[in-house]
């Protein structure tokens, strides 16, 4: 199991940048795929972006050209800087394993996206 804590959430106006981190736990981090999703009210969960263990990405058509995920897996950390924020992306976000495992859900960061 991988514990994960999430954090770097706000209140920012559109446009605006957000760097989220997650710090996590566990000996199998550094080979894992990792991945940040979102789930805005009243919408399912989605994944937005995610990374391998040697640092290939894929992002959602949502976010592309956007946000960027990256990882340091001396650190376990992954972390997701998010610019040109839109209102659109107000959302709780979570890291977790790719494909996600059910418990290793953390508590999510809230994003806002508000003028």
């Amino acid at each position: 199991q991988v514990q994960l804590v999430e954090s770097g959430g706000g209140l920012v106006q559109p446009g605006g940048s957000l760097r989220l981190s997650c710090a996590a736990s566990g000996s199998i981090f550094s080979i894992a795929e990792m991945g940040w999703y979102r789930q805005a009210p009243g919408k399912q969960r989605e994944l937005v972006a995610r990374i391998t263990s040697r640092s290939s990405t894929n992002y959602s058509d949502s976010v592309k050209g956007r946000f960027t995920i990256s990882r340091d897996n001396a650190k376990k950390m992954v972390y997701l800087q998010m610019n040109s924020l839109k209102p659109e992306d107000t959302a709780v976000y979570y890291c977790n394993r790719y494909p996600a495992v059910y418990d290793d859900w953390g508590q999510g960061t809230q994003v806002t996206v508000s003028s």
